[in-house]
């Protein structure tokens, strides 16, 4: 396999070659300057006393220099490079980012600072056509409101043994269209670079519990709240919500009759979903995190959007959505969360 292209061992070998010449013509023009020749050498004692002179004030000193300036070079030349590996590195660290990131050309070097201009100008490009890509959503999602609410309203004067069924499908598309507008908002802000405010997680449970209670009840399951001290993170608490409204409607779904969910939250920023189903394993959660995929107990008449919504809005928070097997949990984990005495 052929190995990719190196600055650092081009470097290295062109000062090598240069090095190596140098020391070639410096021992021609030494010779030149004695006037040493192989007519004048034809003594034995001569030919070995010109090599005696040789070896101590030109070859000696060349060997004892050799291996500090080969380590002087390596050093400077990686010096030279690493702000173009600082560059990469910061680009890594912010991979969760999907908008605004760009390359900071501060320490870049003249002569790699156009390149990085140019991935400037592309990152750039892409935050854009993602920015109309975003307002376009959230405008198709407006103006789908007014007539899922005006058909709403038709439906509740509809007498006729599907109206009840028709309702719920409508309130489930409305639900669908506000949270792609939170998801929306939420991206708008963080290319603005909005800050978040703090959040109490338990608070946000207490909340979502309360309104799901009742569907709960009707799906013979029972919501239950496992919380302390409360836990404050930076984040939106209408996406936040959403998450776990989503999380506890799938929850619903897989657990069994007159089984219990359990809503948990930690010191260290998880909120956490438990049931009494088959659980998730990390490879399911992704699959099921990518749009329309649907688990075997997911109903057919949803869009597929459940899990992904909450991982694009724990991406957004800088979070993490994850599978715990083994306690049969999903978990949402904020990072900088603290705990409240």
């Amino acid at each position: 396999m052929k190995r990719p292209p190196s600055i650092v061992r081009r470097l290295i070998t062109s000062l090598g070659l240069v090095g190596g010449l140098g020391a070639v013509l410096l021992l021609i023009v030494i010779g030149i300057e004695y006037r040493i020749s192989f007519s004048n050498l034809s003594d034995s004692d001569a030919f070995r006393r010109a090599l005696h002179e040789l070896s101590e004030h030109v070859l000696l000193p060349m060997a004892v220099l050799i291996l500090p300036m080969a380590l002087a070079g390596r050093w400077a030349i990686k010096s030279g490079v690493r702000p173009l590996t600082d560059a990469a590195a910061e680009i890594d660290a912010r991979a969760r980012e999907t908008r605004g990131v760009q390359v900071d050309t501060t320490d870049i070097p003249v002569e790699a600072r156009p390149f990085a201009d140019a991935i400037n100008r592309v990152l750039g490009r892409i935050d854009g056509a993602a920015a109309l890509h975003e307002a376009f959503a959230a405008d198709i999602a407006h103006e789908l409101r007014t007539p899922l609410t005006l058909l709403s309203l038709e439906l509740d004067r509809l007498d006729h043994p599907d109206a009840p069924r028709m309702r719920g499908d409508v309130a489930k598309m409305r639900r669908l269209i506000d949270q792609l507008m939170l998801l929306a908002q939420i991206d708008a802000d963080h290319a603005a670079h909005i800050p978040p405010a703090p959040v109490d997680l338990g608070e946000i449970a207490a909340d979502v519990i309360a309104q799901l209670a009742p569907l709960a009840l009707d799906a013979g399951r029972h919501l239950e709240l496992e919380t302390e001290a409360p836990v404050m993170v930076a984040g939106r608490r209408e996406a936040i919500a959403a998450a776990l409204r989503n999380l506890i409607e799938n929850a619903l779904r897989a657990s069994p009759e007159y089984s219990c969910i359990a809503v948990r939250t930690a010191a260290d920023g998880t909120l956490a979903v438990r049931d009494e189903g088959p659980g998730l394993s990390a490879d399911q959660l992704a699959a099921l995190s990518q749009r329309h995929r649907r688990a075997d107990h997911a109903s057919r008449d949803g869009a597929g959007l459940g899990l992904a919504i909450v991982d694009r809005i724990m991406r957004a928070h800088g979070g993490t959505l994850a599978a715990c097997p083994e306690a049969r949990e999903i978990r949402l984990h904020f990072p900088s969360a603290r705990a409240s005495g």
